[in-house]
């Protein structure tokens, strides 16, 4: 598997082409944003169909409710915003007045995690997963590249549910060929190894990656599984692999409550316990600063994880 850091491409564009594109083909797909559409690339939807297209202004929760209004006649809102606003603002809208009656609404949160960058704290969205998760009727999905953030949108407009995708500010490199095909019921299998079982998705994905080839020239054997699906995640890919090594490591842009790495270990706790350390935002709020900067301080570089996954193995292979 290989990927060029030095070629990145927006997700948010993908994001917004795509909308665009399914938009023609179905005429129920209608959009909002709040006042951040240039942001969020809804405004590549806007172009095309300015009468199906909603600015609600800053008023985040008034968006989810009259999302929510329309689900209930048939139409299928896309609504986005930046996840920190789009998730946490909201949260009493999308509990009672999407998830209770379960409707058709599709909730986008850009700009998620540290990643974010000089945004700041405020801005940086580190609970999202947490919170959506949590909700009832809830699916939570998290691409990890254009081509994977292409086929969620599309099967976010043909399949029926309330449905949260998170995608980051930051570009992304191309991790799947053209032959990949998003699965939502199916975690995937990226590489086996026999040291770690390292899980991941979204953009730190990348830098798993880029970490297990260095890994591997000095001699490791890393496993890595994509998880795109944090909610219902797939147990069954997890704990069949899993098994095959010693330990679990998760990687998440996001805080290690209650993200991918709470899943992890509440699905592993349950059904096949083992250890697992989860590599992410430790319990803090984030801050200003350029986003690879911010990446490497929260140790989620490539750098950073080549030396900390190396340091566990390391530790487990004393373990007799």
């Amino acid at each position: 598997m290989i990927i060029n850091k030095n070629e990145k491409k927006s997700i948010r564009s993908a994001f917004g082409k795509t909308l665009a594109a399914l938009g023609k083909v179905n005429s129920n797909i209608v959009v909002m944003d709040a006042d951040l559409a240039c942001s969020t690339q809804t405004q590549i939807f806007a172009k095309e169909f300015p009468e199906r297209f909603f600015d609600m202004g800053i008023a985040e929760q008034d968006m989810i409710a009259s999302a929510a209004g329309l689900a209930s006649v048939g139409k299928i809102p896309f609504v986005a915003s930046f996840a920190m606003f789009v998730t946490g603002r909201t949260y009493d809208q999308i509990r009672n007045s999407v998830c209770y009656p379960e409707f058709n609404v599709k909730i986008i949160g850009t700009h998620g995690g540290v990643t974010v960058g000089e945004d700041g704290a405020t801005h940086q969205a580190l609970e999202d997963i947490s919170l959506m998760r949590s909700l009832p009727n809830m699916s939570v999905i998290v691409p990890a590249d254009c081509r994977e953030c292409e086929q969620v949108i599309k099967f976010a407009a043909e399949n029926y549910g309330p449905m949260y995708i998170r995608i980051p500010r930051t570009n992304v490199c191309d991790i799947f060929g053209e032959d990949y095909e998003f699965d939502f019921c199916k975690a995937q299998v990226l590489q086996e190894g026999e040291d770690v079982t390292v899980i991941s998705n979204g953009e730190t994905l990348a830098e798993v990656i880029l970490a297990s080839q260095a890994l591997i020239k000095e001699g490791y054997s890393v496993q890595i599984i994509h998880v795109p699906v944090v909610k219902p995640i797939d147990g069954a890919t997890i704990i069949e692999h899993a098994k095959r090594t010693k330990f679990v490591i998760t990687v998440e842009n996001h805080s290690i409550v209650g993200g991918l790495g709470s899943a992890v270990c509440e699905l592993l706790s349950e059904c096949y316990p083992m250890p697992v350390i989860r590599f992410g935002v430790n319990d803090t709020f984030g801050q200003s600063g350029k986003s690879d900067e911010l990446l490497d301080y929260y140790g989620l570089s490539a750098e950073k994880l080549t030396k900390n996954i190396k340091r566990q193995i390391d530790k487990f292979r004393l373990v007799k």
